[in-house]
């Protein structure tokens, strides 16, 4: 018998399992004596318990390791419209994939559970990445409300920084957190180009560059900026008709990439749950470990032809 399927392993996995439920436990049961202490003295706040405590302190720790490197992460977090601190991401990421090798360690099957603590962190920074492209698919939708919204309040005898701060106000997200960092920005001194190339940038969006491309040059040469955006947004319309269309036609094509790209690991899971023991020539032969990672390459492959055969430029 294998270490790995060893009932040491087991009973880890459990202990495991037990300190998180009764930390769980610790941090959602009521306290019985806080109320009445805060009412005695209420001029005292009371002292943080053990498990705050020791959540600080893991925070600080992450927080040292992410010392200059969490800038990505921040902006990452920022665009997924996710307003947490990234310590606390990250914090909440290690927690669950320790959790994953605990439930492993409890099936009594370590690869599955080391798989599984290595796949939390992967599924984690897709999440954001999906809720990212959903965040700047949706702003890419709220254009022409905006440009239509820009261009009312500049006829009706406001400046085109007020106008962005009606947007400010009014829009949906991600609009209004964008033109509200925006406003932020102007307030600090930073142009408005500048500041507007740089929501494009964030959003990906060439169409909002053409808006500030068009913002500049008005800003420098005159005319009927309402107008213009009036143009700009009709030329939106039309381009945004042919974009759903392409995504319509490309949606059959992107889902059997997805299906294609997730069913060996689906299986690879799948077979070890119901046969733990039927990798494990694989697993444990030089031979298999190659086979692993040829087939790790022609997946890679077809995953970025796939990519270029369902991606349509127009």
């Amino acid at each position: 018998m294998s270490l790995f399927d060893s009932p040491a392993i087991m009973w880890m996995g459990i202990s495991l399992l037990i300190a998180a439920i009764a930390l769980a436990f610790a941090a959602l049961a009521p306290r019985r004596y806080d109320l009445p202490m805060s009412r005695r003295r209420p001029d005292v706040p009371p002292p943080p318990g053990l498990l705050a405590r020791l959540t600080a302190a893991a925070t600080r720790g992450v927080g040292r390791l992410m010392a200059g490197r969490g800038d990505g992460l921040q902006e990452m977090l920022y665009l997924a419209g996710v307003r947490s601190d990234p310590r606390d991401f990250v914090l909440l990421v290690l927690s669950a994939s320790v959790l994953a090798l605990a439930a492993g360690l409890v099936a009594a099957n370590f690869v599955i559970g080391l798989l599984l603590a290595l796949i939390v962190p992967v599924v984690a920074r897709l999440g954001v990445s999906f809720q990212v492209s959903r965040r700047r698919a949706a702003f890419s939708n709220q254009l022409d409300e905006i440009l239509q919204t820009l261009a009312a309040n500049l006829r009706a005898g406001t400046s085109l920084p007020q106008a962005m701060q009606v947007l400010a106000q009014e829009a949906d997200e991600p609009a209004q957190g964008e033109f509200v960092r925006v406003g932020n920005e102007l307030r600090v001194g930073r142009p408005m180009n500048s500041a507007l190339e740089a929501v494009a940038d964030r959003m990906q969006s060439t169409d909002f560059s053409w808006v500030a491309q068009a913002i500049s040059i008005n800003r420098e040469v005159g005319g009927n900026l309402a107008d213009v955006l009036d143009g700009i947004a009709e030329t939106m319309r039309q381009r945004g008709a042919l974009r759903r269309q392409v995504d319509a036609l490309s949606a059959e094509g992107k889902m059997s990439g997805w299906v294609l790209m997730a069913l060996p690991f689906g299986m690879f899971l799948l077979v070890s749950l119901t046969n733990p023991h039927y990798f494990d020539s694989l697993i444990h032969d030089p031979l298999g470990w190659l086979m692993i990672a040829a087939g790790v390459v022609l997946l890679v492959i077809g995953g970025v032809w796939l990519r270029a055969a369902t991606s349509v430029k127009y």
